[in-house]
């Protein structure tokens, strides 16, 4: 009788389903990411206090959000082409020659269009860095621990942008200044440079597209596949939607909770990282969840419609009068726990499209950066005239559309195993 294989007996990594040669590329995508993330609680307040517009500030982050989604989408494309490797250290070193232009050259003099510029041109970076690391774990990773990786990326992610990222500049901005602070994200890229260094997994190393396809069909074929195979296009919009509203929140409610609500900017800074702590931690859980509950119903009912519910339950807690900082934390986490419940959506695309992982991760990564752009956008236009519950509820019924989408992103995994929504 065939006996089932002993756990012990696997290195102490794949018991946590990491693949070990990839674990440093999870440590090169966290600190890239606390490096974003240091700017991200106090990015906005901070050029409105240097006489930047609120519409002008979101204009900043619409144009990085658009720049992101492009390389969130050639992350994927180009991992096909260069592999995953070369993608990454493509996305570390715009981003280092970026964020010095961008402070020395549009921060420092005050020169709004060169922070357009630059800033818009960083936002090519870190796409290709942390989203050529996914495409490396679903090529890399066996099936057999596949979603629970997933659920370490994102939790390497989250953890980084904004968690780490906002609680340290919490603690720099008081006794360093804002400018300074942002000097000091440098560090941790140079960290994620060294980290990366030491990941030699070899399937990264190589192209990813079939031996002698043409180049110009590799791109294409990231494109695509979206209506060849409709349930990627369908997973390329619920992951916009995803985090939109997490990155629009960024570009007003620092300014709203520190002067309409009354905390301070300690207290802002300190709340998004309670709130991305939560959403780290249950990165892992819904990882986990998904493959025992179905991939499918864990991102429909924890992730959409839970999302549509607390966005509107961390809205509200902000109204109470006096401010109520306790339940506005409160409202945050369970916010932050809801949004984690995507986790399972890379694993969907995965298995959507077996044979080119690449193409499909790229639509998944494209939709990733373009809820940097969508987010900031509906900021934008909405906020002047809905005003700030308005935006709320535009993401509140978004989340819950994603929710319905979800439901035609049907999965053999899931129908094989009964998990049907």
């Amino acid at each position: 009788m065939p006996t089932a294989p002993d756990e012990s007996n696997r290195p102490f990594l794949q018991r946590l389903g990491i693949h070990p040669p990839l674990a440093w590329g999870f440590l090169a995508v966290l600190l890239l990411m606390c490096a974003c993330g240091v700017e991200s609680g106090f990015l906005s307040a901070f050029l409105t206090d240097r006489g930047v517009s609120t519409s002008a500030v979101a204009l900043v982050f619409t144009v990085y959000g658009l720049t992101a989604t492009f390389a969130s989408w050639l992350s994927g494309a180009l991992s096909d082409l260069w592999g995953p490797r070369k993608v990454m250290f493509a996305g570390l070193a715009i981003w280092v020659v970026f964020h010095v232009t961008f402070l020395l050259l549009g921060v420092a003099p005050g020169n709004y269009p060169l922070i357009v510029l630059f800033y818009g041109i960083r936002g090519l970076g870190y796409p290709l860095l942390a989203y050529g690391f996914l495409v490396w774990i679903t090529v890399a990773t066996p099936p057999r621990n596949l979603g629970t990786s997933l659920g370490w990326f994102w939790f390497a992610f989250a953890a980084g942008f904004p968690t780490l990222g906002s609680l340290i500049a919490s603690y720099l901005v008081s006794r360093i200044g804002p400018y300074q602070t942002l000097w000091w994200a440098l560090v941790f890229v140079a960290a994620a440079g060294l980290a990366l260094l030491a990941v030699r997994e070899p399937l990264g190393a190589k192209r990813l597209a079939p031996p002698g396809e043409n180049p110009l069909k590799t791109l294409l074929t990231s494109v695509t596949i979206a209506w060849k195979i409709p349930k990627i296009g369908i997973g390329g919009i619920v992951r916009t939607i995803n985090t939109a509203a997490q990155l629009g929140f960024l570009v007003f409610l620092p300014v709203y909770c520190t002067t309409t609500v009354g905390f301070t900017m300690t207290q802002w800074l300190r709340m998004l990282t309670i709130l991305s702590v939560t959403n780290v931690i249950w990165n892992l859980l819904f990882g986990i969840i998904g493959d025992k509950f179905g991939w499918r119903r864990t991102v429909a009912l924890f992730g959409g419609a839970g999302c549509a519910v607390t966005t509107l339950l961390l809205h509200y807690s902000l109204q109470v009068r006096p401010a109520n900082y306790a339940l506005a934390v409160v409202a945050g986490m369970l916010y932050g726990a809801t949004l984690s419940a995507y986790t399972p959506l890379g694993a969907i695309m995965a298995a959507l499209a077996p044979d080119r992982k690449g193409a499909a991760m790229a639509i998944l990564n494209l939709g990733a950066g373009a809820s940097a752009w969508l987010g900031p956008a509906i900021v934008g236009v909405f906020l002047p005239s809905l005003g700030v519950g308005g935006v709320m509820w535009i993401f509140a019924v978004l989340y819950a559309i994603s929710a319905v989408l979800t439901a035609f992103m049907k999965v053999p995994e899931d129908r094989a195993s009964g998990k049907a929504l």
